[in-house]
């Protein structure tokens, strides 16, 4: 007899941060009465803390499963979203079921245009936590439920440089590099000398072997970033990440064209209904998924339609404790056309602690910790301190 879904609980993250994410605020930016700011640089609302929303499922039997999603602005809205919406259509079934689940989540709100935004976020969460689950109930890591155990790491690449001046960013690529990473991305919309020059930078510092990638945070038109992108790769960029709006198919598709780099987008899609007219039109030909914000589902659909579209898979990570990190390293070492992963240092290392299991990044790669399910929990003083 299947074991059944018995108790959905969430969990609001809120960690503080000694400075906010990717930097301090420039002297026209504020933060809120909710503890959130706008980026004068893109555009882009951000908190002072790091958030996130866990949720926890429990069955008949008493075993758990958790998840997570992205929601480091208003996780009471996911929140509302899994208790009120999610939560009675799930009771009683079984998490063997998650894919079924996923389709039937999915559909409940399709028809009123809930094909995004926080209502697949809140999905995510759930799919994460239920793969988790199924893990647990078969006594099997995620990545075998999925189809592949024997390589249990997945190449990472340097996310962020949050030092203050082009020179000691150079030097911080420098030191990653010595550790055995070979490829650095650096936001050149944020604080930073004039992108090709912070290129040049790295390259000087890194040497020819290295892979240099910028983000370009949706911030350009096709013309804009295109001539942006020739003059960064006099020095042999790898990837130029989100260079127009996310809405600007065509622009996105333009840029591709024109451009001898590879181009990366995703983190802002949903499903694999977005990703495919994306996928036609060639506006990429790397695919940056975000777990966090799809699920496991979806993220493993999207990533195997996409090798029929000769794309790369380098999965974004955004801000979070882990769970959804470690959901898509499981999922990425089942996908032989994922090249890396990024790896956010300045959010996954101090997170770690947060977490049981032996998940970790050194010497170029992240490593899956070798528990069934995903590996990790939240340890119980993390949740008695920094969830509400």
């Amino acid at each position: 007899m299947k074991d059944k879904i018995t108790r959905v609980e969430t969990y609001k993250v809120r960690i503080p941060r000694d400075t906010p994410y990717l930097g301090e605020l420039n002297k026209d930016e504020y933060v809120n009465a909710n503890g959130y700011f706008v980026r004068g640089a893109n555009k882009s609302i951000y908190s002072i803390y790091d958030q996130s929303l866990l949720v926890k499922i429990t069955t008949e039997s008493g075993k758990v499963g958790w998840g997570e999603c992205v929601a480091f602005v208003g996780p009471e809205v996911t929140e509302a979203i899994v208790k009120t919406i999610i939560e009675p259509q799930i009771l009683g079934r079984s998490p063997i079921d998650v894919v079924a689940i996923y389709e039937d989540l999915y559909n409940a709100m399709r028809v009123r245009g809930y094909f995004g935004g926080f209502y697949l976020d809140a999905i995510s969460a759930v799919d994460i936590a239920l793969w988790d689950l199924k893990g647990k109930i078969l006594k099997k890591q995620v990545c075998e439920l999925l189809g592949a155990s024997e390589t249990q790491k997945v190449k990472a690449y340097i996310s962020g440089l949050p030092v203050p001046t082009t020179s000691e960013r150079a030097e911080m690529a420098k030191f990653w590099q010595d550790k055995g990473f070979d490829a650095v991305k650096l936001p050149i919309v944020l604080n930073v000398n004039e992108p090709e020059v912070e290129v040049k930078s790295l390259r000087d510092a890194m040497g020819k072997e290295a892979k240099i990638l910028v983000d370009m945070h949706w911030r350009y038109t096709s013309l804009e970033a295109i001539n942006l992108i020739e003059r960064m790769n006099q020095y042999d960029l790898y990837l130029a990440e989100a260079p127009v709006k996310p809405e600007d198919v065509e622009g996105q598709a333009h840029v591709v064209r024109s451009v001898k780099t590879n181009v990366g987008i995703g983190e802002e899609l949903r499903t694999i209904h977005e990703y495919i007219p994306r996928f036609v039109n060639r506006c990429m030909n790397v695919i940056q998924p975000e777990m966090g914000r799809i699920g496991i589902t979806a993220f493993v659909d999207i990533c195997r339609t996409s090798m029929g579209f000769n794309q790369l898979v380098m999965p974004h990570a955004s801000i979070g404790i882990g769970i959804f990190q470690a959901a898509s390293l499981h999922a990425s070492v089942t996908l032989s056309n994922c090249v890396y992963h990024e790896y956010q240092h300045s959010i996954f290392d101090k997170n770690l602690k947060y977490l049981t299991g032996n998940m970790s990044c050194s010497e170029g790669y992240f490593y899956l910790s070798q528990e069934v399910g995903l590996g990790v929990e939240p340890r119980n003083e993390f949740l008695q301190k920094y969830t509400y």
